[in-house]
């Protein structure tokens, strides 16, 4: 009988036990991608409708990059045919932010419909903190509308980290009066280093139909499906931002503040 109250007084305290355990160490469920803004114009062109489109990818992860993700665009003519189906690899989206995306496709067909998915993100978690990951400066950007729909951007982007950049991919997202995305281009710069400007230029082709550019957005990133490309950069450290030597001679005597007797009361 003693045996046998003492088994149940042994189940009772492991089933306290387990409703009170803390689940806060649990590993919690990274949000999906979100599919941000998205932008898409059809020009008539040789051999067929050249289809342009542009979007923004967002990571509401603080500690995560997205990787080897895919997105689908696909495109639809009056009839409901589907006359476009392109699967593009993008680079990786890092921790708390967003990926600028453009690109093209040839149809046979006029596209009245144009729609981009993307597949599921490759999460890795980031090797140092969320600041680590400078954004690449873009200085002295010009807009120039060349004709109907069309526009050539021009810049410079530099280095933020100690480390060269190898190659680095530069975006240029067209907004119009409303700041509503109508299109986009992107162009590559190679061997970025943070002693000098390296000049990009970046062609759109065309924008929403009925649309004109009133603002221009250039975002510079590394290139390649995984955050290895970033990750190596940020661990070679950021350059420094005073790199001066001090232009005033150096005080004869040190005016730091000199700990004086201690008065009691």
């Amino acid at each position: 009988m003693t045996q046998r109250i003492a088994a149940l007084i042994l189940t009772a305290l492991m089933v306290l036990a387990g409703c009170g355990q803390d689940d806060s160490n649990a590993p919690r469920q990274l949000a999906p991608l979100a599919l941000k803004e998205q932008a898409s114009s059809v020009v008539k062109a040789s051999g067929g409708y050249v289809v342009n489109w542009a979007a923004v990818l967002g990571n509401p992860n603080r500690w995560h990059f997205g990787e080897n993700t895919v997105a689908t665009i696909s495109a639809h003519d009056a009839t409901g045919k589907e006359v476009v189906r392109m699967e593009q690899p993008l680079d990786a989206i890092p921790p708390w932010g967003t990926l600028a995306f453009t690109g093209e496709a040839l149809a046979a067909a006029k596209p009245v419909s144009v729609k981009i998915n993307y597949r599921p993100a490759a999460w890795h978690q980031a090797a140092r903190i969320p600041s680590a990951f400078k954004a690449f400066p873009v200085t002295k950007v010009k807009t120039e509308k060349l004709g109907t729909g069309s526009y050539l951007i021009t810049g410079y982007v530099t280095d933020p980290f100690q480390k060269p950049a190898s190659s680095l991919v530069v975006t240029a997202l067209l907004r119009d009066a409303a700041g509503k995305l109508i299109g986009g281009g992107t162009a590559f710069v190679d061997d970025v280093r943070s002693s000098t400007n390296r000049r990009f230029i970046i062609t759109v082709e065309s924008v929403t139909e009925g649309a004109a550019a009133a603002s221009t957005q250039v975002i510079a990133r590394t290139w390649g499906a995984t955050a290895k490309p970033y990750e190596d950069l940020a661990m070679g450290g950021a350059t420094p931002v005073h790199t001066d030597k001090p232009k005033t001679e150096p005080f004869a005597k040190d005016r730091s503040a000199q700990a004086g007797p201690e008065k009691r009361p």
